[in-house]
């Protein structure tokens, strides 16, 4: 066979503010591979169905010299997050062509990877979409899941509040609360969003950007846990309105990714609460975890008990725009992009 094109998305430009598609990201067609006659050296050739959209992209966007809790995009390579794939061609003995593998993968069509050591074998015995192991059967589904079992401690009578609640993790921790019995009000950014973690069992949804969050949480609360994916105003109203020695699960702050930081006005809450701040990080929860997720998730949403929503976009040529759009919280649903067709 004649080489192919094997279009990659890369990092083109440090953004300001935030990710401009074509600027920041670049799809890029001049790569070609030869499927057929591409050396494998003992490891396997992929083709990439699926990759993950996520709020934290936008922290490998910075300068190198900048600390941040992932490793920076390299310019001019392509961004990488998880994704899904099927093995063409293989010369490893622990996969065969036909296998699905779910890893870390670089926004491009096809890839050949030295060892699957770092790859995970999906079996897929409950028959879900590819894109369902990139959300709620994936990294999404996995941060709600180890960062509530590990940090919660929920009690009866609870009151809990999430934000971003239409999101993938969000949506996730709002049922596993209500699995509890927990009383759940969540914030999101539409009334289209507002619909859907209604439509899930939250007891009371707004829209943060037409109502209140203080006087929200001043009429419902106080509560006792709060699952923070966006930082900022809401934080320092969940602080205001935090019940004593309530929890508070830090799993991201997307509302200071593209902006100027916010001063937070009720830091003292922390110790007139003694209220407990837990950062949640995946990959330091995942491994006592891992094992527990595969075997109860999948079949959760399978059977319809664990629902979710995507937003697939079909090519890789629109990566950049899903990454601007997510940033934005333009997104309705797990952002998901399909690379290639099975």
């Amino acid at each position: 066979m004649a080489p192919i094109k094997n279009g990659r998305l890369l990092f083109n430009d440090v953004p300001t503010g935030y990710p401009e598609p074509g600027k920041t990201t670049v799809y890029d067609e001049s790569q070609t591979i030869d499927l057929d006659g591409m050396p494998l050296n003992g490891g396997v050739l992929i083709k990439i169905l699926v990759v993950s959209i996520d709020p934290y992209l936008r922290d490998a966007m910075r300068d190198p010299s900048n600390k941040g809790y992932s490793a920076p995009f390299a310019i001019g390579e392509p961004i990488s997050n998880f994704g899904v794939s099927v093995v063409l061609r293989s010369e490893n003995a622990k996969v065969k062509p036909g296998d699905h593998l779910f890893g870390m993968y670089p926004f491009q069509h096809y890839a050949v990877f030295p060892s699957v050591d770092q790859l995970l074998l999906l079996k897929n015995e409950e028959n879900l979409p590819w894109t369902a192991y990139i959300g709620v059967a994936g990294i999404p589904g996995q941060t709600a899941w180890t960062g509530w079992k590990e940090y919660a401690a929920p009690k009866k009578d609870d009151i809990v509040f999430v934000t971003t609640a239409s999101g993938p993790v969000g949506s996730f921790v709002v049922q596993l609360a209500k699995l509890q019995g927990l009383k759940v009000i969540a914030s999101a950014g539409s009334d289209e969003k507002v619909a859907f973690v209604k439509s899930i069992g939250a007891d009371v949804v707004f829209n943060y950007k037409t109502t209140s969050t203080s006087e929200v949480l001043q009429r419902e609360g106080p509560i006792n846990i709060y699952w923070d994916n966006v930082g900022g105003e809401s934080l320092d109203a969940a602080l205001a309105n935090a019940a004593n020695g309530a929890r508070f699960l830090e799993c991201g702050m997307i509302s200071q990714y593209n902006a100027a930081p916010y001063t937070l006005k009720n830091l003292m809450a922390i110790v007139g609460n003694s209220l407990h701040v837990h950062g949640v990080l995946i990959m330091q929860l995942l491994p006592k975890y891992r094992d527990e997720f595969y075997r109860e998730v999948p079949g959760k949403v399978a059977r319809g008990e664990i629902k979710y929503i995507e937003d697939a976009k079909r090519g890789l040529e629109w990566a950049g725009h899903a990454i601007s759009d997510v940033q934005r919280g333009k997104n309705h649903g797990k952002s998901v992009i399909i690379v290639n067709e099975e």
